[in-house]
């Protein structure tokens, strides 16, 4: 049984911080919602700007942290069927300015819909390294807002020329460009070109062609289309400001109007359109806000086929660390987040509550 209050990590003032509270409000599930025990919460990149910027927070403090989120159901709300109290689940958290699903907590709710049974033969820390890292991409890619590539299992799909289409992922290296792969093969998306990363993992993933990132934009740019040729017409960006997007943008064809999706980033120096190579038709640029909740009519149908996608092989989980929280040391955490905000290299970190 869940207490009526719980402890939970907080930011109390953008720029400071985290520090634990213990009379956070245990809530209720409601229609559609679940209650768990926080099992593990995940950190990534946007939760060191909300801290430090406040990002997603400033006007609702004080605020929890993490979107990345794994859990024991305890309480199920009404019409809930997808799972069963003692079930451990993995979820998305909403962005919602109410942070009761956010994983810096004892406890939180949880959109059944944007949730997923661990299935067997794959771990709790499994399931964690998906949420905010595999959504992202699955809008970029899949949204009719981003790329509009469909999704496998649309009613589009069945007439979509898949094996003849090219996607070029930017950023292989970064779990938003590895999750981005894995989705593009198992679309069946015939030929999937990568800039950076190590050249067996993403392969493995399904990458067909992994490009070296080091040398100037227009050297890289030069090697993507000496694959791709002047016909791509489909680039997601994972990793880059505006600055180092003109390599996945100059990839595109100069005859073709093609799109390039990247994830949206706060703070960032504008586009330089002067570096833009020519194109005949254009250009389209997609912003990404991987949400769950704010894209629901994709989310929903691909978090109902996680648990087989996991148990096949074709989500494959990225490597992450496991720190233990369950002493509640705010230092482990703001140290995390430090590393984020000083550009040093983070593996994805999976701080252990119960």
């Amino acid at each position: 049984m869940a207490t009526r209050t719980h402890k939970a990590l907080v930011v109390t003032e953008v720029g400071k911080p985290l520090s634990l509270v213990h009379d956070r409000t245990t809530q209720e599930p409601g229609s559609g919602q679940v209650l768990i025990r926080v099992i593990i919460s995940g950190p990534n990149p946007h939760d060191q700007k909300a801290r430090d910027w406040g990002l997603f927070i400033a006007s609702n403090l004080p605020a929890v942290l993490n979107n990345d989120v794994v859990g024991e159901v305890i309480a199920l709300g009404p019409d809930v069927t997808r799972c069963a109290v003692g079930d451990h689940i993995v979820s998305h958290a909403n962005f919602d300015g109410k942070y009761a699903q956010s994983g810096l907590q004892e406890y939180a709710l949880v959109d059944a819909a944007f949730s997923a049974k661990i299935p067997e033969g794959s771990t709790d820390d499994d399931g964690a390294t998906l949420p905010t890292n595999v959504i992202a991409p699955l809008v970029a890619i899949f949204d009719s807002d981003a790329l509009g590539i469909p999704a496998p299992w649309a009613q589009e799909a069945k007439t979509f020329d898949y094996k003849g289409t090219t996607l070029l992922v930017v950023g292989g290296g970064s779990n938003c460009g590895k999750f981005g792969v894995q989705l593009a093969a198992l679309a069946g998306i015939g030929q999937i070109v990568v800039v950076g990363g190590d050249e067996a993992e993403l392969k493995s993933y399904g990458a067909t062609h992994v490009v070296d990132r080091h040398g100037s934009s227009d050297n890289v740019t030069q090697r993507i289309r000496s694959i791709v040729g002047d016909d791509l017409l489909y680039a997601y960006d994972a990793v880059n400001p505006p600055p180092g997007q003109i390599v996945g943008i100059n990839a595109l064809s100069s005859t073709k109007k093609g799109k390039l999706a990247r994830l949206v980033r706060s703070g960032a120096e504008a586009l330089d359109e002067s570096k833009v190579s020519a194109k005949k038709e254009g250009y389209e640029l997609k912003n990404v806000f991987g949400s769950s909740q704010a894209k629901p009519d994709l989310a929903a149908p691909f978090w109902d086929r996680v648990p087989q996608y996991l148990k096949d092989g074709k989500l494959k989980p990225t490597k992450y660390e496991v720190v233990n929280l369950k002493d509640w040391n705010a230092d482990k955490v703001n140290d995390v987040l430090d590393r984020y905000r000083d550009g040093k290299r983070v593996t994805k970190t999976h701080f252990h509550l119960a």
